[in-house]
């Protein structure tokens, strides 16, 4: 997570829209200006059914901001959907952006999720992390220094208790994905269109949630409504 400094990948440039400045999407890595490959386009992810949606589906007629984690019972993860489920669709509408989190469990773990998290915006699975792979997302844990996030109310002790607890006691124990596997955040659509890539380099480099919105045009989001704890 980034601190109150500025973040080069996220910096936004001005576009006019009807006369006013509109903040436009800066792509970040090498992916800087570069179509998503019709490959990984073409890759399904699963909805709360079960169904099959190919990937490039999601933002061929829109903009999205499409969200990796790294699995369901990851309690930082949780924390920062938690804050996803916050933002307002109304927000999301005035800018004509999509909200949507992509996990790697089974289909079965969506609903049970959604519920915990109080998530309403879009959602699917990547069971086989097909995507993530071909995505180059990482496998493991890289060293790098971190701010405090806005978003993680838990610290590494209550936050793997829960964990486990939810583990134990669910329907169907498992991790609910691969515990080793990153995540990402990009903005895609309309089409194949790549406006930014962020990999995270380990669970605590997701980017601030309000620093995405901004680079689409969404307005700001209060997440301070809870009081939060820091990350030791």
């Amino acid at each position: 997570m980034q601190g109150a400094e500025a973040d080069p990948d996220l910096a936004p440039v001005t576009r006019q829209v009807s006369g006013c400045a509109a903040p436009a999407t800066v792509p970040s890595g090498p992916e800087r200006g570069q179509p998503l490959a019709a490959a990984v386009a073409e890759l399904p992810v699963l909805d709360a059914s079960g169904r099959q949606v190919p990937f490039g589906a999601l933002f061929r007629e829109r903009r999205a901001v499409v969200v990796f984690v790294r699995h369901f019972l990851c309690y930082i993860c949780k924390e920062y959907v938690e804050d996803l489920a916050k933002i307002p669709k109304s927000f999301l509408q005035e800018a004509d952006v999509t909200l949507i989190v992509i996990g790697q469990s089974s289909y079965h773990h969506i609903e049970p999720f959604c519920k915990l998290t109080g998530y309403s915006h879009e959602i699917y699975v990547d069971p086989e992390r097909e995507i993530y792979k071909k995505l180059g997302m990482k496998r493991g844990e890289e060293i790098a220094p971190s701010g405090n996030s806005p978003h993680i109310k838990s610290n590494i002790l209550s936050g793997s208790i829960r964990s486990l607890w939810r583990a134990v006691t669910g329907p169907l124990f498992d991790f609910q994905g691969d515990p080793a596997q990153q995540g990402g955040t990009l903005i895609l659509g309309p089409g194949n269109n790549i406006h930014f890539i962020h990999r995270d380099k380990n669970r605590l480099d997701h980017k601030p949630i309000n620093s995405v919105l901004q680079l689409v045009g969404v307005r700001h989001v209060d997440f301070t409504s809870r009081p939060l704890v820091i990350h030791v």
